[in-house]
């Protein structure tokens, strides 16, 4: 009973330290953009910035090609928005989504998943995508060494390394 009751209060107290951990001191820290939008909608990303540090991307880092990636670091990242808006020219309703990419060479698909608040993409169901859209991945100029993400009045863009995507939105 002694050795269950120790046990208890050591998960306890692990779990009560996970909570309070401070995020900014985490290697890929949190960052966050909000932005209002020509439609008047405002969208908000919340995500975390990994770093290359000399690493090549798709083969030391994520993301690899033709798998799920969650477009950050940590948590899978969490889009926004306050209104309905068009993206790539669908509608997507008002809420919080997680955000996933596919990279398939510059091929990229966008992924809206309704499970806003998940780890990763350890966990991530296609059937839970409220929206997919196609686009390009095309020459960073610069390159990014952390991963940044844009909104600006008509298009959501994110920077990793080499590579910029970008989608419209209104």
């Amino acid at each position: 009973f002694a050795i269950a009751l120790v046990s208890a209060g050591l998960f306890t107290s692990l779990q009560s330290c996970a909570q309070n951990e401070d995020k900014s001191k985490r290697p890929s820290p949190p960052a966050k953009v909000s932005e209002k939008i020509a439609s008047g909608a405002t969208i908000t990303i919340d995500y975390s910035q990994p770093s290359v540090k000399g690493r090549t991307i798709g083969k030391d880092i994520e993301p690899m090609e033709g798998q799920v990636w969650r477009t950050g670091a940590n948590e899978a990242t969490v889009f926004e928005t306050d209104k309905a808006i068009k993206v790539g020219g669908q509608t997507l309703p008002a809420g919080k989504y997680a955000l996933f990419t596919i990279f398939n060479g510059d091929d990229v698909t966008v992924i809206f998943n309704k499970t806003a608040n998940q780890w990763g993409a350890y966990k991530y169901k296609a059937e839970e995508d409220a929206l997919r859209i196609k686009t390009k991945a095309t020459a960073a100029s610069p390159a990014a060494e952390k991963l940044r993400f844009d909104v600006s009045p008509n298009a959501v863009s994110f920077v990793w390394g080499n590579k910029k995507v970008s989608f419209p939105v209104s």
